[in-house]
């Protein structure tokens, strides 16, 4: 309050505490330049530097993230190509397997079925073999039985071939003119016979 009587009075000047004295303001001045040339120089282009290498940085991680990205999905896409090819190639095995095996199915059929043939052409084969061998032996012993039984009846010696072949023809003649006999019946009638 002084102060504003002072000025009221009129002994000095008023001075305004609130305005600065012109030296405070050139040194403030200077010194603000000194401050803003050291700054400029030395901290902004670190700053910028900074400012750069982490955009770089940000740049070249979104960079590497596409880059990752894009080639995961090349990979995806190979892996999923991949994936339906060896479907593809399973299912054809599969399918090839499938007509092998009809195949491999129907030719040891057929295999089974010759060889089946063959058995039974050879056993046809070999009853029709013993069948005429046992009806030729047969046929010997039955002729030796009539001529036997024939002289023993006739009472004379059929000794002599010709007589004695000419004999069994005749019989065995008869003989498969008559109808078969049943074997059953036959027994029956034997065993009847014999009581």
């Amino acid at each position: 309050m002084n102060l504003f009587l002072a000025a009221a009075e009129g002994d000095e000047p008023a001075v305004n505490p609130l305005v600065p004295h012109l030296a405070e303001i050139i040194l403030a001045l200077i010194v603000f330049a000194i401050l803003f040339w050291i700054v400029r120089t030395y901290v902004t282009p670190k700053f910028e530097q900074a400012f750069a290498q982490r955009t770089a940085a940000i740049e070249g991680g979104l960079q590497q993230a596409e880059k990752a990205q894009a080639e995961a999905a090349a990979a995806l896409e190979t892996y999923q190509k991949q994936l339906a090819d060896a479907r593809h190639e399973a299912a054809r095995i599969r399918e090839d397997a499938r007509e092998q095996g009809a195949t491999i199915i129907v030719e040891l059929r057929e295999q089974a079925q010759s060889e089946a043939q063959r058995i039974v052409a050879t056993a046809h084969a070999q009853i029709e073999a013993e069948r005429q061998q046992v009806t030729h032996q047969l046929r010997a012993e039955l002729g030796a039985l009539a001529t036997t039984l024939a002289g023993r009846i006739v009472g004379e010696s059929l000794e002599d071939e010709a007589r004695q072949g000419r004999v069994v023809e005749r019989f065995i003649a008869e003989l498969e003119e008559q109808p078969p006999v049943d074997t059953a019946d036959a027994q029956h009638q034997t065993s009847g016979q014999a009581r």
